[in-house]
């Protein structure tokens, strides 16, 4: 497998709507360092970030990533200063890889177990969905996050 690396830190943002697995935020946190590209985790968290254990997970990505928390979503919002949010959910039309991702987007992700709830599908800028078989549910949302991000930083051209 080869490796290419990535040009300075992107503006391409990821965040997670009150995570509530600790080891898919920590697969997320690995990925965001992997691809430079910062995490904003909106709280309520359904565990402690700052629990040992949780650190243990994250291995040492979580001193490569870039971590941004928000106490609540109104925050969050009044932190992007109309740039774009950009929510990854199952009840959307657009599909992810028909979109055209700007380079200071971020892409929201709901919770594992609920999703984001209907008041902040109906603030955000756009909603894109991954097209999977019809036959299963939803796909994981750290390989959720590795595709969205993929094809958001594919198209601003940020790899080298």
């Amino acid at each position: 497998m080869t490796h290419t690396t990535i040009k300075q830190p992107n503006l391409i943002k990821i965040a997670l709507y009150q995570p509530d697995i600790p080891q898919n935020t920590a697969a997320i946190i690995r990925i965001c360092a992997c691809f430079n590209t910062r995490l904003d985790i909106i709280e309520p968290c359904g565990f402690i970030m700052n629990d040992k254990r949780f650190k243990r997970i994250t291995m040492d990505y979580i001193n490569s990533c870039k971590i941004k928390t928000f106490n609540n979503f109104e925050d969050f919002k009044i932190a992007k200063d109309r740039k774009r949010i950009i929510l990854m959910t199952t009840k959307a039309n657009i599909k992810y890889n028909k979109f055209k991702f700007k380079n200071n987007d971020t892409i929201l992700f709901g919770r594992e177990s609920a999703g984001a709830p209907k008041s902040i599908h109906n603030i955000v800028d756009h909603k894109l969905i991954i097209p999977i078989h019809p036959k299963t549910r939803s796909l994981n949302i750290a390989s959720s996050v590795a595709i969205a991000l993929s094809e958001a930083l594919r198209q601003n051209n940020l790899y080298l």
